[in-house]
């Protein structure tokens, strides 16, 4: 009796099902493996923020002294501040590291009047620093700005803006993180800007903005 030879595509297709079944096997490992790094690494965030219980420092304008101010003909100002401010890391186990490459602007209507820099220093841990900070410039102003500040000093209120930009480089005990760049910005009313005389400010609250 005459028997068909068998039909060889079914060697194919299981061959076909067998490749597929391995494809899905090695996407789960994948999936495992991956899982398991999140949380390998969520464990270990989560056991750092325990650990060393990281805060925010704060930072605060203690005063604001008036070295030399004075209009000129060109309407130009020449100005010498002084301000002093008080910067306090709360962390028991973090240090901070204040780099070179900072800046300080003293603006009045978006109009530079003087600029300065941040000191770099090393701050320990349960550290307050007090700092004192120089800033001079001289600026021009057109006759209209010219004319308002010196309005607004006659009136006893002047509005200044103060921007500090600084880096900065976290140390948790011995080991240093990348740096990162901390901006803050504040308004000060100054009530008079007579040389050689403590002017009486009202500061707002410090606004603190960190770009990595």
């Amino acid at each position: 009796m005459y028997r068909p030879p068998p039909y060889e595509g079914q060697y194919y297709h299981d061959e076909k099902r067998r490749g597929g079944c391995s494809c899905i096997r090695c996407i789960c490992c994948c999936y495992c493996i991956l899982l398991l790094i999140v949380i390998v690494i969520a464990s270990l965030a989560v056991y750092l923020y325990v650990y060393f219980k990281p805060k925010v420092p704060t930072y605060k304008f203690q005063s604001f002294d008036v070295k030399d101010f004075g209009y000129q003909p060109d309407f130009s100002v020449n100005a010498d501040f002084i301000i002093t401010i008080k910067a306090d890391n709360p962390n028991t186990k973090i240090a901070l590291i204040y780099g070179e490459a900072s800046s300080i602007n003293v603006t009045y209507s978006d109009s530079t009047i003087c600029t300065g820099k941040v000191p770099a220093f090393h701050q320990g841990p349960m550290n307050t620093t007090i700092l004192q900070i120089e800033l001079k410039g001289k600026s021009t102003f057109g006759s209209g700005l010219y004319e308002a500040l010196q309005a607004n000093e006659k009136n006893g209120k002047i509005p200044l803006k103060v921007m500090i930009k600084v880096p900065v480089e976290v140390v948790l005990e011995s080991l240093k993180l990348r740096q990162f760049i901390v901006f803050v910005n504040s308004t000060l009313i100054v009530h008079d800007l007579k040389p050689g005389k403590k002017p009486e400010v009202e500061n707002s609250e410090p606004t603190i903005q960190v770009k990595f």
